[in-house]
């Protein structure tokens, strides 16, 4: 059995010093049910957000002072971003933590998505909201570790793209660790 992958950044791009501080975030991994199977909701940021513009993410951001925790977090923001109303999703728990190379702490919360439920997308902040089979990302065939040159060095980041679009980054490092929960002992 393959070793669980380090949720950051950092593991795939050898010593470099992290944050000093970070600042907690937390998205919500939602895990649609469908007669068909279960698929991940996902969006993809408008182009003129101030950072990750244009980058496929899952729904959440920055935790706010009056959120209680994680889960209120990643409910209030998937809320606010696609529409989806949390009485829709049952919360099953969080996977490791993610820490970015731009100093957040992502907490994964991942939920059961119950059918019946519409989407309103926030126009500022999402261009599109569309859903992948959860089958994509649980086949290894589908998982890659790409580069780029980033601050004069090159940067590692796992990459499962899915059509046309380009999963990378944060999102298909969180995706990874999820892979390796769901399929441990396989």
């Amino acid at each position: 059995m393959a070793p669980p992958p380090i949720g950051s950044d950092f593991s795939l791009n050898g010593v470099v010093p992290p944050p000093e501080r970070w600042r907690p975030a937390s998205v919500l991994v939602p895990l649609v049910k469908h007669d068909r199977g279960v698929t991940v909701l996902l969006t993809q940021r408008t182009d003129d957000m101030p950072s990750h513009a244009g980058q496929i993410a899952f729904p959440g951001g920055r935790r706010q002072a009056d959120d209680p925790d994680a889960v209120a977090t990643a409910l209030r923001e998937t809320e606010e971003e696609v529409g989806l109303s949390r009485k829709f999703v049952d919360v099953v728990g969080s996977i490791d933590l993610y820490r970015t190379g731009t100093g957040y702490e992502i907490t994964p919360v991942v939920g059961v998505v119950n059918p019946g439920f519409t989407l309103h997308a926030d126009p500022r902040e999402v261009a599109d909201v569309f859903e992948v089979p959860l089958e994509h990302f649980l086949d290894e065939v589908n998982h890659r570790i790409d580069s780029r040159t980033w601050q004069g060095r090159e940067r590692r980041y796992y990459a499962m793209p899915y059509g046309e679009r380009y999963i990378w980054g944060a999102t298909a490092g969180m995706l990874k660790n999820l892979h390796f929960i769901l399929t441990a002992g396989t």
